[in-house]
């Protein structure tokens, strides 16, 4: 069986105080929620991933490495699918040399979620999708210091609607075509030192094309080609 996880985060001020919130489901349902002091949306976001996935391992302690993740964060989405993979081969550095913001919180989504595969999924925010309404109001509540009782039980005893169809309103970061049909953003080749960006293949073939330890691939968003470039000239 296959978890899903619903998560949202909040801050007042950004930063300010702030919360977070998550539904897991996995044949029951449980609500989590938390809050910190001073803190930004972004980090309340990225919190709520963490802590989710901290409850699935060490308090359910399942085997299933399979996950569903529902978020309205672009920033969580597209940091855990790929800017972290750039950010690991430059040693958490930005290309100005400084620290990658909310870099302890990355280094911890890394070692919760080793070895797993999460199927991210992008919600619009507040679009009247009932589990991520939820996720909000746990958020917000927490944020606000306020109490809030928090389910935890059977699935069929559960009151928020879980089982809204998502297909057309969620961005999923999961393939659903071979890469190698998508099409490309860009081409990024690596000669001698120096990454360049190419808009068709022929221009990116021409430049690597018998040269020694030459490096190509291809890139299918602005964020996947700044990670490729990241990756090789650690800037």
């Amino acid at each position: 069986m296959q978890i899903k996880i619903y998560t949202d985060g909040a801050a007042r001020g950004n930063p300010g105080s702030g919360g977070w919130g998550a539904i897991v489901v996995s044949g029951t349902v449980t609500e989590l929620g938390g809050r910190e002091d001073h803190t930004t949306n972004n980090r309340m976001e990225l919190l709520a991933v963490i802590e989710s996935l901290n409850f699935v391992y060490k308090v359910q302690k399942t085997r299933n490495k399979k996950l569903t993740i529902y978020t309205d964060s672009s920033y969580v989405l597209k940091g855990a699918s790929i800017w972290i993979h750039g950010w690991q081969n430059t040693g958490w550095k930005t290309k100005a040399k400084q620290d990658v913001l909310n870099k302890d919180l990355w280094q911890r989504y890394l070692q919760v979620a080793s070895g797993l595969s999460i199927d991210w999924q992008l919600l619009p925010g507040h679009s009247g999708i009932s589990a991520n309404e939820r996720c909000d109001e746990i958020a917000t509540t927490f944020a606000d210091g306020k109490r809030l009782d928090l389910y935890s039980g059977a699935l069929t005893n559960y009151k928020i609607d879980l089982s809204v169809s998502l297909g057309s309103q969620a961005k999923s970061s999961k393939s659903k075509s071979p890469r190698s049909t998508k099409p490309a953003y860009s081409y990024v080749s690596f000669v001698n030192g120096m990454a360049k960006t190419h808009k068709t293949w022929s221009e990116c073939e021409a430049r690597v094309k018998g040269v020694s330890n030459a490096k190509f691939k291809k890139a299918l968003s602005r964020e996947e080609e700044m990670a490729i470039i990241a990756g090789w000239t650690g800037v």
